[in-house]
């Protein structure tokens, strides 16, 4: 995604507020926002952010879970399916 057609100044997200928000919501696209002709900020819908968490959470399990192997830190499958069996049994 090219961000260059989505760059405001800070003016005018302060004249605009209300369409800004409206834009963000209906374009589900990131506005960077500048300050003195640099990059300052970036403003996002809430649903959009709200997906970027949960990327970035599932990304982390993945990435520890990479490590894991890694490190050699594995049980088999069937070992680990008979220890919840057990568990549950138990309970």
């Amino acid at each position: 995604m090219r961000y260059s057609s989505q760059v405001k100044p800070i003016s005018y997200l302060k004249a605009n507020a209300a369409e800004v928000l409206i834009h963000l919501a209906e374009q589900r696209e990131p506005l960077v926002i500048t300050q003195n002709g640099e990059a300052k900020a970036v403003l996002q819908d809430v649903a959009s952010f709200e997906e970027t968490q949960e990327t970035l959470a599932l990304l982390k399990i993945l990435a520890l879970g990479q490590q894991d192997v890694e490190a050699g830190r594995l049980k088999p499958a069937a070992e680990v399916v008979a220890r919840l069996r057990a568990k549950q049994t138990t309970a």
